[in-house]
């Protein structure tokens, strides 16, 4: 039986005007993960938009950073990113059911990793929409050869989910060439309406 495509969503980096009053209709609306990375942000104030939203939905949230806060709230998961993971001498500690995440820019990484995570993501897959200059950087056909053989192999590989330009129109073909779920970003903070064009996303 296979798994469910997974859409993941990213928080946008910077403070959003009523952010935690979108976010919590983001997950009311069926979001099934949403990633909190504020890279400039301090313990505080992450915490404090933690707090803002509703406790029911900390299973779903996973955190950028701040093992500490991932444990304290009992949150979904913790995203390592590329400096944390080089730094990182072993496994982060978590609770039972909390998730370990990371970002990778190429194939050859994926394969490389020693550290068993729940999910990685890859990027930038099509040319960014939050990043200027961030240019897709995939071959969908190598793509595609890449998960029939990490598929045919035995032992651990991780779910890969495509991220970078991700939108409407284009999130079928990340499906169909093997990834496991896509993580979006631009293409709803961008909107004038966030919760409508996470929407069209699911429904596409």
């Amino acid at each position: 039986m296979s798994t469910p495509f997974q859409l993941v969503l990213l928080s946008a980096p910077t403070a959003q005007p009523d952010e935690p009053r979108i976010l919590t209709e983001l997950l009311a609306q069926g979001l099934g993960r949403l990633h909190l990375r504020k890279p400039d942000w301090t313990a505080a104030q992450l915490e404090a938009l933690i707090q803002a939203l509703p406790s029911q939905v900390y299973p779903r949230l996973v955190l950028h950073g701040h093992p500490q806060l991932v444990q304290q709230y009992r949150l979904g998961g913790l995203h390592l990113t590329g400096s944390q993971r080089a730094a990182a001498q072993r496994r982060p500690r978590l609770l039972p059911g909390q998730t370990l995440s990371t970002s990778f820019h190429s194939l050859a990484k994926i394969n490389q990793h020693r550290r068993r995570y729940n999910y990685v993501f890859l990027s930038p897959i099509f040319n960014s929409l939050s990043k200027v200059g961030y240019a897709g950087n995939f071959d969908l056909g190598e793509l595609r050869r890449f998960f029939h053989a990490q598929a045919a192999r035995p032992g651990y590989h991780p779910p890969v989910l495509a991220l970078g330009g991700i939108e409407a129109h284009n999130i079928s073909l990340v499906q169909q060439v093997g990834f496991a779920g896509a993580a979006v970003l631009g293409a709803v903070w961008q909107s004038a309406d966030p919760v409508a064009a996470f929407l069209a996303l699911r429904g596409s």
